[in-house]
C-alpha cells in the first residue's frame, strides 16, 4: 500500500504541493541531501523511495539502530564505485539517523560533501538537537506533519480499492463511523491506521455472501488504543509540558486539563508534572495568591501518597486552581533583574548599616 509517486502521496502539501521547494527540487533532480523530521507514520520512508524512483538513483537503506561502521563503509565505497564506473547515483536513506553516534555521522560527511551520494536522513526528533551540526549544515531540513483525519480516511478508501498492493481482492464493506474511528485514533499515523485496517479485514469472517463487514466494533477491536505521539525523552515531551504551562499562564483551564490528560495518557511521570505545577505556583502565581504554593506542595505529597491512577485527581485539582488564580511574576522578575546586575556589573560591597555589628571586624586575639 506504499505510494509510488508524488501524485499518490497523501499529506505534506506544505512541502510537496506543486510549486513547493521540495517538489521542485525532486522533479528537477536538483535535490541536495535532506533530513526529514516528523512523527511516525507521516511518510518519511515512502518519500525517500519516491525520490529515488523519480531521480533514477540506487536506493540503499541503513538503520541508525542496527547498522555499524563496517556496513556504513561498505555502502559508501559501493556508492563511490557506482558513480565512477557507471555514473549511477545513490540515495542513502538512514532511518532513525539520530541513533548514529557522532563518529558514525562524521563518516558520512566526506561523501555527502563530495556528492558521491545523496543522504536522506529520517528522524522523529528535532535534527538541530540530535544530528551533528556539520551534517545538518550540509542538508536541507524538511518537517513532516501528522496526517489529518480526512487524509487517513482517503488512505483507507485507497487501500480497500487497491487490488495490487492493498486489500482490493477482499470484498469489504466498511461503515463510515468505523473508518472515522480508525482515522481519529491513529493520531496522524498512516502506518498505524493501515495496520489496524489490515488486521481487521484479515481476521473478520465474511458473511454468507462473502462480504466482510468492517463495523465500528471491529474498528475498536483492531486499533484498541489511541496512538498518542509522545516520547518522554524527546521533543513531544518538552512541547507538551510547554503547552501545559502556557495554558495555565493564560488561565486556559480547558486547555491545561487537556494537556495534562495527554501527558498522563502517554505515561508521563506524574512526579514530573507535580514538580512543574510547584514551580508554576511560585514563578507565575507568586505574590498574587500566597495559597498557590502550599497547594502545589500538598499536591506533590498527595500524588506520592496515593500513586496512579488516583494521582491524576489532585493533579487536575491543582491545575484548575493555578488556571483560576491571579498571576504575579514580581518576585521572579526581581530576582532575575538582580541576577543580571550581578553578572553584568561590579558586585556591590555590603553597606556599613547592613553589616553584622555583633562582632568586631578585626577581633583582638
Amino acid at each position: 500500500m506504499r505510494p509510488r509517486s508524488l501524485e499518490e502521496f497523501v499529506g505534506q502539501e506544505h512541502i510537496l504541493a506543486p510549486g513547493k521547494l521540495l517538489r521542485r527540487a525532486i522533479e528537477a533532480d536538483r535535490l541536495p541531501s535532506v533530513i526529514l523530521s516528523g512523527p511516525p507514520g507521516t511518510g518519511k520512508t515512502t518519500l525517500a523511495h519516491i525520490i529515488a524512483d523519480i531521480t533514477h538513483a540506487k536506493f540503499v537503506r541503513l538503520s541508525g539502530v542496527e547498522s555499524n561502521v563496517a556496513e556504513m563503509r561498505r555502502v559508501l565505497a559501493a556508492a563511490t564505485n557506482r558513480l565512477r564506473t557507471a555514473g549511477a547515483k545513490t540515495i542513502l536513506f538512514v532511518d532513525e539517523i539520530h541513533h548514529f553516534n557522532k563518529a558514525q555521522q562524521d563518516i558520512l560527511l566526506p561523501d555527502v560533501e563530495s556528492g558521491n551520494l545523496r543522504l536522506i536522513g529520517a528522524t522523529a526528533y528535532n535534527p538541530f538537537f540530535y544530528v551533528n551540526s556539520p551534517l545538518v549544515s550540509r542538508s536541507q531540513v524538511f518537517q513532516l506533519e501528522p496526517l489529518r483525519v480526512e487524509q487517513l480516511e482517503l488512505l483507507v478508501d485507497r487501500a480497500l480499492a487497491d487490488k495490487e498492493r492493498g486489500l482490493g481482492n477482499y470484498n469489504v464493506q466498511i461503515d463510515n463511523d468505523a473508518c472515522r474511528h480508525l482515522a481519529e485514533l491513529s493520531d496522524g499515523d498512516a502506518r498505524k491506521c493501515l495496520n489496524a485496517l489490515e488486521i481487521g479485514v484479515l481476521t473478520t469472517p465474511p458473511d454468507a455472501k462473502g462480504v466482510i463487514h468492517f463495523t465500528l466494533p471491529v474498528a475498536e477491536e483492531s486499533i484498541q488504543q489511541k496512538a498518542v505521539v509522545y516520547d518522554r525523552a524527546g521533543d513531544a515531551h518538552y512541547d507538551t509540558i510547554s503547552a501545559f504551562i502556557k495554558s495555565m499562564r493564560a488561565s486556559d483551564e480547558k486547555g491545561a486539563i487537556y494537556w495534562l490528560a495527554k501527558m498522563l495518557h502517554a505515561g508521563e511521570d506524574f512526579r514530573f508534572i507535580a514538580r512543574r505545577i510547584t514551580i508554576f505556583a511560585s514563578e507565575d502565581v507568586g505574590l498574587a495568591d500566597p495559597e498557590a504554593l502550599p497547594l502545589a506542595i500538598a499536591t506533590q505529597q498527595a500524588v506520592e501518597f496515593v500513586g496512579l491512577p488516583e494521582a491524576r485527581i489532585p493533579l487536575a485539582h491543582a491545575t484548575a486552581y493555578m488556571c483560576r488564580a491571579k498571576k504575579s511574576r514580581e518576585a521572579c522578575d526581581a530576582l532575575n533583574a538582580a541576577t543580571e546586575n550581578i553578572e553584568s556589573e561590579q558586585t556591590q560591597r555590603v553597606p556599613e548599616h547592613l553589616k553584622n555589628k555583633h562582632f568586631p571586624v578585626n577581633p583582638e586575639t
